[in-house]
């Protein structure tokens, strides 16, 4: 299998609950990456941004060595620098596949988890268990950053995706965190929509709201995979208003007990925290 019509993305597939590390369905970063100019066969020779694709799963379960049911919150992180990203379909049936699986103990859990998502994205996947009843999974905070989705303006393109939307006032140079709840953008095979939260901070001349706005609007009818979405964003805002520092952090709603959380900066930039919006 090694295209997405391979995948089981779109089609009506048979949940097993018996663990089976072949469903994941690695898809390759290169070719969108190709299309923005910015592709390489090394990790980030060429790439502009470091980054991270925090994974969320909120329905995970798996016997214990008793048989007991067991249930995780589980948070995975993939490094940008991966050849591969990991369709969302496939991740869900992998992890489905745990259902009815006894695993020895969770300290074993999380290797076997780690091992399997790191040979599918081609570099290694860090992974954290926590218990339904942890305090960090009941905390939910905004997004830092003024908003900017309340501005009286007139939209009209939905899409493609239209750099020529943003502008910048080199006059006015600042540091500063602007947020929209309003990014929605599509499956590239289903057709589902795909809807987050994005949070732009940067330094630099000083970005223009209204320009910002419609732009993060013109992905409305625009297919691709999140993580594809949130560097074309980073990738148009860094070469038209040329910021010295620059992230891009988009936090998606979940789908199927997954949401995908894409984070690309400039390098020398630290990281993300994982704290879920109100939407998540």
């Amino acid at each position: 299998m090694t295209t997405l019509e391979d995948s089981s993305l779109g089609k009506a597939v048979a949940y097993s609950g018996h663990y089976d590390p072949g469903l994941l369905f690695p898809i390759p970063r290169a070719p969108k990456r190709d299309e923005l100019g910015i592709g390489s066969e090394l990790p980030f020779i060429g790439l502009p941004f470091i980054g991270v694709d925090i994974w969320n799963t909120y329905e995970f379960g798996w016997l214990d060595a008793r048989g007991k049911p067991r249930v995780a919150l589980v948070e995975f992180r993939v490094p940008a620098e991966s050849p591969n990203i990991i369709e969302s379909k496939s991740f869900k049936l992998y992890l489905g596949s745990y259902s009815q699986t006894r695993v020895s103990d969770t300290d074993a859990l999380r290797v076997q988890l780690a091992r399997d998502l790191s040979v599918a994205a081609g570099t290694p996947v860090s992974v954290a268990l926590a218990t339904a009843t942890s305090k960090q999974a009941a905390l939910i905070e905004n997004l830092d950053g003024e908003l900017i989705d309340d501005l009286p303006i007139e939209i009209g393109h939905y899409g493609p995706p239209d750099p020529a939307l943003l502008d910048a006032n080199p006059e006015s140079v600042v540091e500063e965190a602007l947020v929209s709840h309003l990014l929605k953008s599509n499956c590239p095979v289903t057709g589902q929509p795909d809807w987050a939260s994005v949070q732009v901070r940067y330094k630099g001349p000083r970005l223009g709201r209204d320009g910002l706005l419609r732009y993060l609007v013109s992905y409305r009818d625009h297919s691709d995979f999140h993580e594809q979405c949130v560097e074309r964003v980073f990738l148009d805002i860094l070469k038209h208003c040329q910021p010295s520092r620059l992230s891009v952090y988009a936090r998606y709603t979940r789908r199927g007990g997954l949401d995908i959380n894409p984070f690309r900066c400039t390098p020398g930039g630290l990281m993300p925290g994982n704290t879920r919006t109100a939407r998540q």
